[in-house]
């Protein structure tokens, strides 16, 4: 049986995750919008052999919003453009199920599936910011649980749709001047709670069948959500024994739902310092904690509790009863933090200081950072990771000098596995329902 290896995502996010990040001495404060930017960190991922790149959206910012969030790309523009680009690398980007038509993110990921050759993937949010319904012509946005029946039935509707056509539909018989087999073009006619969808959709299905679904899911309705529908999974544990357990808990959801869970990926989203030395991984993990102020830390965690107002409290009694917003926010996120600072008794100022930029297994040397990597690979507490900037230069860093030693130990690939995405994960391309219908049939 040939070797167990990690999956790697890199996580697109322009002048940094942070609110402080841009001020760094190296950052680039416009990259958000810059396509050279993109290009260069896209092409660093794809030399490194990383199986994706992903571009996370929100539909909805405040003057108190990341540097980031205020001004960027939406994310299938910029994927489209950088599918020109690359030639592996996969392709991930998030559109909310809660104010996007499921005929027009169909026919999106679609076009963006086509035009990469079979490398989209769509991570699959409900968004939580209460402010996003007024840009969208609703007065209050839908309710936690609300939001999972809608995205379920979403996905339904668009997985239904990129099947409209069959593989071989389209003949192009020029001597007959058959263009397509109409036996083989289907309508969809859903009818549902929320969504009524004649089909069939206009464009046909790529060499990967269909794009990958990520999901994000970590609330009770969001772990089953991922379990049943989606092919990774990202997650933000706090340390390995908190990633072991929610990686067994949706790994035995997945077999509950008569999935295969090896076909299930888990991916923690990971922020590595790496130095050549100790010291030198210390001065630089200093020098990423300086960049984010107290009033940022607060900011910072108020998005995963529905841009709450932090800075009504006493930033030195202990953290503030707030359960009431974490129902209906973030609420994974939201109810782990309001856990950390009750575990640990700490303050507003700790709670928000440690959210923002914990002190991780991944600080270290090149094989200490490794080491990491591997300990928490091979521990199952991840299937791989998702590598998000820490300080302005690090996806090179990492690449140079971490991923070397990953495929040295054969934990990471050295080459592509194939030419879309599905092949880099190890995943089959889906067969087309509407053929497994008409050969049963038949």
């Amino acid at each position: 049986m040939a070797q167990r290896q990690m999956k790697l995502g890199f996580m697109m996010h322009g002048n940094g995750t942070g609110w402080g990040d841009w001020r760094h001495p190296d950052a680039q404060p416009g990259a958000s919008t810059d396509f050279a930017y993109y290009r260069r960190q896209a092409q660093i991922a794809e030399a490194a052999r990383f199986d994706f790149l992903f571009v996370a959206d929100s539909v909805h910012i405040t003057p108190k919003s990341s540097p980031h969030y205020l001004n960027r790309f939406e994310p299938l523009t910029i994927l489209s453009a950088l599918a020109a680009v690359t030639d592996h690398i996969g392709l991930v980007g998030t559109l909310t199920v809660s104010y996007a038509e499921p005929f027009n993110v169909a026919r999106q990921f679609a076009s963006l599936d086509q035009l990469s050759g079979g490398r989209a993937g769509w991570n699959v949010v409900t968004s939580w910011l209460e402010g996003s319904a007024r840009n969208y012509s609703r007065e209050k946005h839908y309710d936690h649980a609300t939001r999972y029946r809608l995205a379920a039935e979403h996905l339904d509707v668009v997985q239904g749709l990129w099947d409209s056509w069959e593989d071989d539909a389209l003949v192009h018989d020029k001597a007959s001047g058959r263009f397509f087999d109409p036996d083989k073009l289907h309508r969809l006619d859903h009818r549902g709670d929320f969504f009524q969808v004649e089909g069939p959709l206009n464009i046909a299905r790529s060499p990967q069948g269909q794009p990958v679904i990520f999901q994000a899911g970590a609330s009770e309705d969001g772990r089953d959500f991922a379990a049943a529908r989606s092919d990774a999974i990202f997650v933000q544990p706090g340390d390995l024994a908190g990633a072991q357990a929610y990686y067994a808990d949706v790994k035995r959801r997945a077999a509950g739902f008569g999935r295969d869970p090896d076909t299930l990926f888990v991916l923690p989203g990971l922020r590595p310092v790496i130095g050549s030395t100790e010291a030198e991984a210390e001065r630089k993990y200093q020098a990423f904690t300086g960049l984010t102020s107290i009033e940022d830390a607060l900011l910072i965690m108020a998005r995963s509790f529905n841009e709450h107002d932090f800075s009504q409290y006493d930033l030195d009694a202990p953290f503030p009863d707030v359960a009431h917003v974490a129902a209906n926010s973030n609420r994974s996120t939201s109810e782990r933090i309001i856990a950390l600072a009750r575990a640990e008794n700490l303050t507003l100022r700790q709670t928000a200081q440690r959210f923002a930029t914990p002190r991780t297994d991944f600080i270290g040397t090149p094989e200490q950072v490794a080491d990491a990597f591997g300990r928490w690979f091979t521990g199952r507490g991840a299937d791989g990771f998702v590598f998000n900037n820490s300080l302005p230069d690090e996806l090179s860093v990492f690449a140079d000098t971490v991923v070397p030693i990953l495929q040295a130990r054969g934990l990471f690939r050295t080459e592509y596995e194939g030419t879309t995405f599905r092949d880099s994960l190890g995943l089959a391309k889906p067969a087309n329902r509407n053929t497994t219908r008409r050969l049963a049939a038949e």
